[in-house]
């Protein structure tokens, strides 16, 4: 277990970050500022370094420069003050390990923080193919911690959508995306899942591609959508019968939270469309 560098204690973000991985019993310390930060990863390895909620995107990616010439493992979760798509892509590309902007939430930095602790094989996975404003298409590895990163700068890149629209579609992103992991490829992490993100002058699209051979509906006993009408926990049944893990709500859970949900003939792509104009909905046939 490496140890966390916090950078900056003033603040109330970063002392409670600071508080709950001492609680998670993690090693950690602050630093008094960036020039404190560097002098201490030149006497002493830290794995994470956390840095400033009061600093921005820019200044955090100067720093990330710096702390990889004295150490080229290091993992930065980035804190800042704002963030824009353009700034965003930029610490995707400079592989940061994760990007935070406010309103923090400081149980998912902490956790997230906990696993970068433990985690050593995370450099390579998350591949940008394109990224431009608009559009960010990216090729990761399909492990569980890999999905939480991801999902740190989706949300950001849709920082500036409407908290209730991006809120619905990121948790049915992650719910598909988790899918693609545990069904499409068993969270084999020499199988790579690819990710597109695509924001128009109406709507947010995601696409999901896994390397699995796809589904069947009628093949899917085990997951809630599948329930007859007067059985809504026979999935439940079934997954014992299986020995598969409880859950099984992912698709119903994504198909009731966007607009369209919408699968190749395989089932192993999927389209998931959330309409920012409500005159865009589709009608009910």
């Amino acid at each position: 277990m490496s140890r966390v560098l916090i950078i900056g204690n003033q603040t109330e973000v970063s002392r409670a970050i600071g508080d709950a991985l001492s609680a998670a019993a993690l090693p950690m310390e602050y630093s008094a500022s960036t020039a404190d930060a560097l002098k201490r990863l030149r006497a002493q390895s830290f794995g994470v370094v956390i840095t400033s909620p009061d600093s921005t995107v820019d200044d955090d990616l100067a720093l990330l420069e710096e702390m990889r010439a004295i150490r080229p493992g290091v993992k930065c979760i980035v804190l800042a003050q704002h963030s824009t798509p353009d700034e965003v892509i930029a610490v995707l590309r400079a592989r940061a390990f994760a990007c935070f902007t406010p309103p923090f939430d400081l149980g998912d930095i902490a956790n997230l923080a906990r696993s970068a602790a433990s985690d050593s094989e995370w450099r390579d996975d998350i591949q940008v193919l394109s990224a431009k404003p608009g559009w960010v298409s990216v090729r990761i590895n399909c492990r569980l911690i890999t999905a939480e990163r991801l999902m740190t700068f989706a949300k950001e890149l849709n920082a500036q959508v409407p908290n209730d629209a991006r809120e619905e579609l990121m948790q049915a992103v992650r719910e598909i995306l988790l899918n693609a992991m545990e069904h499409g490829a068993a969270f084999n992490p020499d199988q790579v899942i690819q990710v597109t993100a695509v924001r128009t002058a109406r709507s947010l699209v995601f696409y999901v591609r896994d390397p699995g051979a796809g589904f069947r509906r009628e093949s899917l006993s085990h997951a809630a959508i599948a329930n007859p009408s007067g059985d809504p926990v026979a999935h439940i049944v079934e997954r014992e019968r299986e020995g598969i893990r409880p859950g099984g709500f992912g698709l119903l859970l994504a198909g009731g939270t966007v607009d369209e949900l919408i699968y190749s003939e395989i089932g192993n792509e999927v389209l998931l469309i959330k309409y920012l104009d409500p005159a865009q909905q589709p009608k009910p046939a």
